[in-house]
């Protein structure tokens, strides 16, 4: 029976890992898939960035951005090495570390969806800055030109920035639960 109460610590530890990986591998096999309202204008809602704002939005800055890295390189494995999402990833797990800990940020649908909103601009910024560096470098020819870089940058992140703003609720509300309830489970029975 379910009853993460009467778990053993280890088990609950266990298990615990494995619902987090477990939604790690749910965002990045959607990842790629375009479901009827889940596109506008080509782009979908950027899922590696959802969880990583939302495992980051109660851990340090530090923890934050190791998971913004490891996801950043997995998605990179999935799609191209350059850009790199392991960058903008980090970056924007210690942004979302640091605006948590202002008191005038409550942890509610409204502000994790105005977070993933800001933090998808971020994003999308650092990898368009990311393909202007390379622009200029010359790094690949398959690279466009800084003019196109920054024209399509607007509409891409205005676009990420609204779909993953309105699809954050589905990553956030049962990964809070689910650690909220580890976490109660634990401070019982620890005192």
């Amino acid at each position: 029976m379910f009853d993460p109460y009467r778990w053993s610590p280890l088990q609950r530890r266990s298990f615990n890992w494995a619902v987090t990986i477990f939604s790690i591998l749910v965002c990045l096999l959607i990842m790629p898939t375009r479901f009827p309202g889940m596109e506008l204008l080509g782009v979908g809602p950027n899922w590696m960035l959802i969880w990583v704002v939302v495992w980051s939005v109660n851990r340090t800055a530090w923890e934050g951005a190791l998971a913004g890295l490891i996801l950043g390189l997995i998605q990179d494995g999935m799609t191209t090495p350059h850009p790199s999402h392991a960058v903008s990833l980090a970056i924007v797990a210690v942004l979302t570390a640091r605006i948590r800990k202002q008191r005038y940020i409550q942890e509610d649908f409204i502000s994790i969806a105005l977070i993933v909103f800001g933090m998808a601009v971020v994003a999308e910024t650092v990898v368009a800055l990311q393909f202007s560096l390379g622009s200029i470098r010359g790094v690949s020819e398959t690279y466009p030109t800084i003019g196109e870089i920054w024209l399509f940058h607007q509409q891409i992140a205005l676009c990420s920035a609204i779909l993953s703003s309105l699809w954050a609720p589905v990553i956030y509300y049962p990964l809070k639960r689910w650690w909220q309830m580890i976490e109660t489970i634990e401070q019982a029975q620890m005192g």
